[in-house]
């Protein structure tokens, strides 16, 4: 069976929005993207790519897949997280997009949470799912989520969207693992108990 980790940059305010590059998701009118590029460095680089190896699929909102496609199939295989990216099968949650043009990548079939379900007991490894805030959310609402993969980023932006916007009921942790990185950054995984 695979376990799916929600694996998120976010500033210490608990904002996910606008990581990448000053243009990234300005939505609700948000000046502060690429926040996190100054931050980045060889620690954090160093556990995306172990992560890789576990990694089976990767389960992306319709926005963060087209954000995704707009970058990732154009970088050459010579980046081990592009060849990644390209070649692992992608699942997209989208009631907008019917064909996908990434190589690998599926629109998820059916309702999220008997379709994710699925895709969790179909094989071993990890479902990977990057940034999609809004899927996310419903991924916490249908207690799908079995893990938690934080970069917790020393800064403090005040406005944006938030990881976590409200739980129906409290949900307990376990700590497995705490890195930090030359930057301040701290990297946090949990288990959902």
């Amino acid at each position: 069976m695979r376990t799916l980790n929600v694996i998120e940059f976010l500033t210490l305010d608990g904002v996910m929005q606008g990581l990448a590059s000053p243009d990234d998701d300005r939505d609700g009118g948000f000046e502060h993207g690429g926040w996190g590029a100054p931050y980045f460095d060889d620690v954090q680089a160093a556990a995306a790519l172990e992560g890789l190896a576990s990694t089976t699929a990767y389960l992306f909102g319709r926005r963060t897949y087209e954000h995704m496609i707009a970058f990732w199939p154009g970088q050459p295989d010579s980046n081990p997280m592009a060849a990644h990216l390209n070649s692992t099968v992608k699942h997209v949650a989208t009631g907008t997009l019917r064909s996908l043009t990434w190589n690998n990548a599926h629109v998820l079939d059916g309702p999220l949470g008997p379709s994710v379900r699925k895709l969790k007991s179909e094989g071993e490894g990890t479902i990977a799912v990057l940034g999609s805030g809004v899927l996310v959310q419903d991924l916490i609402a249908e207690d799908l989520v079995d893990g938690y993969r934080l970069f917790l980023h020393p800064l403090l932006l005040g406005t944006g969207k938030r990881l976590f916007r409200g739980a129906a009921a409290p949900r307990r942790l376990s700590l497995v693992d705490c890195t930090p990185t030359s930057t301040g950054v701290v990297m946090l995984s949990y288990d959902v108990i």
